[in-house]
């Protein structure tokens, strides 16, 4: 399958999402100040290629990943025709860059954030294609400050799309990122969109585009302020306790994990480059009522209009 994509320059999408990606690496580096992403490129003849750039064991990102992938296939896995049974035994590509920031510091969210473009093309139907990404937040000690700044970020970088975009977007995320099986969120949200070609190419790509320009000013002031704040093991603790949930929404639940994993075209390591480094489960774990941790259920694990 060529780069050319019916009246689309693929190679306009790829050159931004590369851009992207080393911009952000920039800015992350700079808040880190002592490690660097690990640069990690690959290639299949038949199925694609990345850029896989990691950092680990940072003195302010424990681990953290900043994906580029570009991949092809000659048919749809199940992941990506669940709502487009049509498109079943279709040839697709699909490019994009994500990223997951585990901070050290317990008092520092982890951050995860995704841009994508698709296209599938089966005889006998109009190619399809769409836009899909967004960013959100996963607290582990909530801060009104940093939910406030996140979901204001958010929807400054919507507002030049409509009134209604933020919205429409903040409660895709609030629903998406949930975990059915825990009956929680995974954090405070933030912007997540998917399928979208309603509004024609050239929106379609611009909001992509202020979504992915918009990520290092969303997070950045975020990691700055908490990086350094004093912890102990009880804080440490609570933090790998609540980065299992993390593990099991991207093994459970995340359509781009389960598309990569089903689609035999992904990269393994590229793809679980998303978990943590150290994470706990504790049996029947309840915070004690009145702590930071008991809030962090109580104030910050449900839909709330940060923003406003």
């Amino acid at each position: 399958m060529t780069e050319k994509l019916i009246n689309i320059d693929a190679n306009l999408i790829k050159n931004y999402l590369l851009n992207i990606q080393s911009q952000i690496c920039a800015g992350l580096e700079s808040v880190d100040g002592s490690s660097k992403f690990r640069t990690d490129s690959w290639d299949r003849d038949a199925g694609g290629s990345g850029i896989t750039r990691v950092l680990v064991d940072g003195a302010v990102i424990e681990k953290g990943g900043v994906n580029f992938s570009h991949v092809f296939g000659k048919a749809l896995p199940p992941a990506a025709t669940l709502k487009r049974p049509e498109l079943v035994g279709g040839s697709f590509q699909a490019m994009g860059v994500s990223l997951v920031i585990h901070p050290r510091n317990p008092y520092a969210p982890t951050s995860h954030a995704n841009i994508r473009f698709f296209i599938a093309e089966k005889p006998g139907i109009e190619p399809v294609w769409w836009f899909g990404g967004g960013y959100d937040l996963t607290p582990y000690y909530g801060v009104d400050e940093d939910c406030k700044h996140w979901h204001m970020t958010a929807k400054k970088a919507c507002d030049p799309f409509g009134a209604e975009v933020y919205p429409r977007f903040k409660k895709e995320c609030d629903d998406y990122f949930f975990l059915k099986h825990r009956n929680e969120p995974r954090g405070i949200g933030g912007l997540f969109f998917d399928d979208l070609n309603e509004w024609g190419f050239d929106k379609s790509f611009g909001l992509m585009q202020a979504v992915g320009n918009s990520f290092l000013d969303a997070y950045v002031p975020i990691l700055q302020r908490r990086k350094d704040t004093p912890y102990g093991d009880t804080e440490k603790r609570f933090q790998k306790y609540r980065r299992g949930r993390y593990v099991e929404f991207n093994l459970v639940v995340d359509r781009g994990t389960i598309f990569g994993l089903q689609s035999g075209v992904g990269r393994i390591e590229s793809i679980l480059m998303s978990l943590p480094p150290e994470v706990r489960w504790d049996y029947d774990y309840k915070p004690e009522p009145g702590t930071a941790e008991a809030r962090l259920y109580t104030d910050y694990l449900r839909p709330r209009d940060w923003a406003n």
